[in-house]
């Protein structure tokens, strides 16, 4: 993700450090971090959702935050930002040991932009058995960027 935040000179938000609680029902952890967060994120028209593959599933911190996203879909005074969701394009960035994402993992994140009426835009994924190596992964970023720079017009950083 830093290869592609690096190219497009984004902003990325460490979910894991956070302070989100987990989703509830009566909705009493109103005041952790992840309305603020939600606020900015709305912000944009790109969202990319980055994660480690663990056990076919995202990464505790990312769960909380899909999970989280309820709040938006739930409570009458957040609802209209739930809505400002929908048309957004999303992408995925995730890691693991294998040369593809797997199909469930895959499949959630899809469901869930479908759910929510964002559109999917692309996949970044690096097998980081070895971990990241830039000469073979940073070509795998590169294409995600394009695809992201290519919606918003980013323009090319000048190399120095």
């Amino acid at each position: 993700m830093d290869r592609i935040a690096l190219e497009l000179n984004i902003e990325v938000v460490d979910l894991a450090n956070q302070r989100m609680s987990s989703y509830d029902y009566e909705h009493l952890n109103r005041d952790d971090d992840f309305e603020p967060l939600m606020k900015r994120v709305l912000e944009h028209e790109q969202i990319i959702f980055a994660t480690p593959i663990y056990w076919y599933a995202v990464s505790p911190a990312m769960k909380v935050f899909i999970d989280r996203i309820s709040d938006l879909l739930e409570l009458p005074d957040l609802k209209s930002e739930g809505r400002r969701l929908r048309g957004k394009t999303a992408y995925v960035v995730c890691t693991s040991i294998s040369d593809e994402p797997s199909a469930a993992f895959m499949e959630a994140f899809r469901e869930t932009f479908d759910y929510l009426g964002m559109r999917f835009g692309g996949v970044a994924h690096v097998n980081c058995h070895d971990g990241y190596l830039p000469a073979s992964h940073d070509p795998e970023a590169l294409k995600l960027a394009a695809l992201v720079r290519e919606a918003i017009q980013v323009p090319v950083k000048p190399r120095s």
